[in-house]
């Protein structure tokens, strides 16, 4: 459990900063068009920090640590994030100091989804796993209902 509250809290940090940087970066190139580095700091935000922020919930709920492919998950879905946030950082970096990117990032970038892709896959299989199936449900909504009588 500790590891995906990290997880978030790096997140979090990594957003901030690339939201200063893409701030910083443009004032000092008075850059005013668009680049990819203005999506960096919500990506960050949303797909590391707020993602991470659920999956703990979903951990206290249904124990996903205990699932086989959670490790799988944990450190696909980061490496692809990571790619994927690097190749924003550089085409954006790059645009804003008027280098025309190439399409071997475009590929790199490409490959950055696919494994984020991969990661939720591997995520959702294994939250299918940790739910409870409907007989255990039925069996325990029973015992709640022989409790109260």
């Amino acid at each position: 459990m500790r590891k995906i509250y990290v997880a978030a809290h790096v997140y979090m940090i990594l957003g901030l900063i690339s939201g200063l940087y893409y701030r910083e970066l443009t004032k000092a190139k008075d850059f005013t068009g668009d680049s990819q580095l203005g999506v960096v700091h919500t990506h960050i935000l949303a797909l590391g920090m707020l993602f991470f922020l659920i999956v703990l919930a979903l951990e206290k709920l249904f124990t996903l640590t205990s699932g086989k492919l959670f490790n799988g998950f944990f450190w696909v879905y980061n490496a692809g994030l990571a790619l994927t946030v690097a190749m924003l950082l550089t085409r954006g970096t790059m645009t804003v100091l008027g280098h025309q990117p190439g399409p071997a990032l475009d590929g790199i970038s490409g490959l950055g989804h696919i494994t984020i892709t991969l990661g939720l896959i591997f995520f959702f299989v294994n939250l299918g796993k940790c739910l409870p199936t409907a007989d255990k449900a039925g069996k325990a909504e029973s015992k709640v209902d022989d409790v109260r009588g």
